[in-house]
C-alpha cells in the first residue's frame, strides 16, 4: 500500500491533483480544502494517501495530515458510504464542522453532501458519534490549556471555536447562554451543548 507520496506539485484540478516523483505522476483525489492549502505548482509536497484497490481500478485518496486520513477512513467504514462519498462529505463540511455536525447530531448538514441522503447521514452519526476524535480539529486547540474550573475562560474559548467554523459571535454566545449547567462545563463539552441551539 502506498503510505504517503512526496514530490512536486505539477496538476491542481478540481478534485484530483497530480505529483510527480521519480519520473511517475501520481493522480491523486482530494478534496476543496485540501487544495485550498496546497503550496504553488511545481513546489514540494507530501501528501498522505489511502489507497484502494478494486478489481479494475486502484486509486489514491490525499490529505495533508494524518488526521483528515484518518476521518476518512472512519467515514468508509461506516456501510453505503464509499470513498467518493466520504470525499464529499468533507469537500461539503472539511473536518472541523464535520465533527461539530457528529457531535451535535446534525444529520442535515451531513445530507448536503452530494450522494449522501438523510438515512447514510443518521447512520455516520450513530456509528461515528463515539469514535471521533477531536485531535486536529478546532476543538482541540482550543481546550487544550483551558482551565475546567474557570466558567469565564471555557465560554470564551467556545465562542472562538464556534466563530472559527463560521458561525457569528452573536450566535455563539446566545446559544451558549441556551445551555443549562454551562458554568460547570469545559470547553469541549460547552461546545458540543451550545452546537445544539445554532
Amino acid at each position: 500500500m502506498i503510505a504517503y507520496v512526496v514530490g512536486k506539485l505539477e496538476e491542481i484540478n478540481s478534485g484530483s491533483i497530480v505529483v510527480e516523483t521519480g519520473g511517475v505522476g501520481y493522480e491523486i483525489l482530494t478534496y476543496s480544502d485540501v487544495i485550498k492549502r496546497l503550496p504553488p505548482l511545481h513546489s514540494d509536497v507530501k501528501i498522505i494517501t489511502y489507497m484502494e484497490v478494486k478489481e479494475d481500478d486502484i486509486r489514491l485518496f490525499g490529505f495533508l495530515t494524518g488526521y483528515e486520513k484518518s476521518l476518512f477512513k472512519q467515514l468508509i467504514s461506516v456501510n453505503g458510504v464509499g470513498p467518493k462519498g466520504a470525499l464529499s462529505i468533507l469537500d461539503e463540511l472539511g473536518p472541523d464542522n464535520l465533527c461539530a455536525s457528529i457531535m451535535a447530531n446534525d444529520y442535515k448538514a451531513i445530507s448536503k453532501s452530494n450522494g449522501i441522503g438523510p438515512k447514510t447521514a443518521q447512520k455516520i452519526i450513530l456509528e461515528l458519534r463515539d469514535k471521533i476524535s477531536l485531535e486536529g480539529t478546532i476543538f482541540e486547540s482550543v481546550s487544550a490549556d483551558t482551565d475546567n474550573d474557570s466558567s469565564s475562560a471555557a465560554v470564551s474559548d467556545a465562542a472562538q471555536a464556534l466563530c472559527a467554523l463560521g458561525y457569528s459571535n452573536t450566535a455563539a454566545l446566545k446559544a451558549i447562554r441556551k445551555v443549562e449547567g454551562a458554568e460547570n462545563m469545559s470547553t469541549e463539552e460547552l461546545i458540543v451543548a451550545a452546537l445544539k441551539y445554532i
